[in-house]
């Protein structure tokens, strides 16, 4: 499997027959020039996972992608399927589970808001969105939040230590003023077994 990070929650999935990706956020750049995708996922409706002034090119330069939504995004696009925990869809030869539910909270005071987490391929690829739901399936790679008004770092170790994949792939950086530094840690705290990989933005790499 190929990953691209595109910066913060977007990741570009390749598994050499099934292009998918996401999370296209206002965060993230890059992944508006993509072609030839099955796939565009959005994990929740804040804008730094689901860009809405650039989405619409996006799907025209890809007019075979499905767009695959949560329930709280759905009502802000067309001609999306709705993607709630429990399902299993399917994209091409790529089964996509989804599991979790709610956006984790950031303070009582803020609703939360539906978050669909996505296993691929029996967890070949877990992206949680903003949660840190474990899923019942033994992940390979694991998209790990580093940073968010919705995170601590010893969250995030622990959500690390309870998945326990072969490589977890920080993501959700853009909010911190040095990535390094969640990376540190990860990398000092991380389960036996596991691999730390800060991507290359926009670089294409084997998992």
């Amino acid at each position: 499997m190929q990953l691209v990070h595109f910066g913060h929650a977007c990741v570009l999935l390749d598994t050499g027959t099934t292009r998918i990706l996401i999370d296209p956020g206002t965060f993230s750049t890059g992944f508006e020039d993509l072609t030839d995708l099955d796939a565009v996922l959005v994990t929740h409706q804040h804008f730094d996972h689901i860009d809405m002034e650039k989405l619409p090119a996006l799907l025209k330069a890809n007019p075979q992608a499905q767009l695959i939504v949560d329930e709280g995004t759905a009502p802000t696009v067309e001609n999306a399927t709705v993607a709630r925990p429990g399902d299993v869809l399917k994209v091409g030869d790529t089964t996509v589970k989804v599991t979790g539910g709610q956006h984790a909270l950031i303070h009582e005071d803020i609703p939360i808001v539906p978050n669909a987490a996505y296993v691929i391929d029996d967890g070949a690829f877990y992206h949680p969105g903003d949660s840190l739901f474990v899923p019942d399936e033994d992940v390979d790679v694991l998209g790990l939040p580093a940073g968010a008004p919705w995170l601590r770092t010893g969250e995030a170790v622990d959500f690390l230590r309870a998945v326990k994949p072969r490589v977890a792939v920080p993501i959700h950086e853009k909010t911190l003023a040095s990535p390094q530094m969640a990376v540190r840690f990860f990398e000092l705290l991380k389960p036996d077994g596991t691999e730390v990989r800060l991507l290359t933005p926009g670089e294409e790499t084997a998992v």
